[in-house]
Parts: structure tokens; sequence; C-alpha cells
């Protein structure tokens, strides 16, 4: 057998090699054979690992967002229709504002690792395209759905 030297170096690292963070919430159970946290579940996966509070709807970040709507997101998405992708009108009805940021801004991991979106994936056959927003942008976005919808949640 042969000696190498590295080889405890490895095994020290090893149990924390692939963690980025430590998890305070235990694995959620929702879901039969996932690894998401509750929080996941919920929320999305991706950079938003906070909930966001929202307020009264602020207009000024409402216009931006519609502008970036139109340009970034309406060629697959309509308010009140089936298009390519789902329609968006009630979407922050249905989902919390991290959870929209959160695919917007990471769809990729959120089509292999989140249940919904596999689910809207298998049923929409079009895999949302990762748009190289910012997490300002996607917050824009979030208050420009929300005065789409009609019960318009935080209001």
């Amino acid at each position: 057998m042969r000696h190498t030297p590295w080889l405890p170096l490895l095994i020290l690292l090893a149990p924390g090699c692939g963690k980025s963070e430590a998890r305070s919430e235990p694995a959620a159970t929702a879901v039969a054979g996932t690894d998401l946290t509750a929080f996941q579940l919920e929320h999305g996966i991706g950079p938003v690992t906070e909930p966001i509070q929202l307020g009264p709807v602020d207009k000024k970040l409402a216009e931006e967002g519609a502008e970036i709507f139109t340009l970034k997101c309406s060629a697959c998405h309509k308010m009140a229709e089936r298009y390519v992708g789902p329609p968006l009108g009630e979407v922050t009805v249905r989902r919390s504002p991290a959870f929209i940021m959160n695919q917007v801004l990471n769809p990729e991991e959120m089509y292999q690792r989140h249940p919904v979106v596999r689910q809207l994936l298998g049923e929409y056959m079009t895999q949302m395209p990762n748009l190289a927003l910012t997490r300002d942008q996607a917050r824009q976005i979030v208050e420009y759905l929300r005065t789409q919808a009609s019960g318009r949640p935080g209001n």
C-alpha cells in the first residue's frame, strides 16, 4: 500500500466540503424524498433566504418593474392567460415574494430541486431562462406583479 501524505488532510476537510451554509432549520418532511427546508418549500431556493416584508405598493418600484417585465418577461408570460409560461396576474396571491424572486434569480436550481417548479415544467414544457437580473430588478418585478393581482396582498 502506497502512503499518501495528503490523505489525513483530506479526511479532515471532507466533512465541511460542499457546505456553503449551516442549516438552522430541519429538513422538511412535507414532500417525501426532498432535502429542502420548510423555508425553501415555501419561498424557493436561491439568494433570497429571508421572507420579504411587504408594505403598501411602492409605485416607483412597480413602474420600474413594469418596464423590466415588458422587456424581459412578456414574451413568455401574460397576466390572465396561459402562454409559453403560466399566467402571472395572480402569482403574488399564490406565491410569496421570496419565491417569485428566487424563481427569477435562480431558475436552474428551482427547476432541478423545487417540487412546485418541477410540476410547472411538466405542465408548460418550457424552462424559464436565467435572465441575469439583479436582486433589485427581481424585487421591482414583484412590486409590479402586486399591482396586477386582484387581491393585491400586502395592501
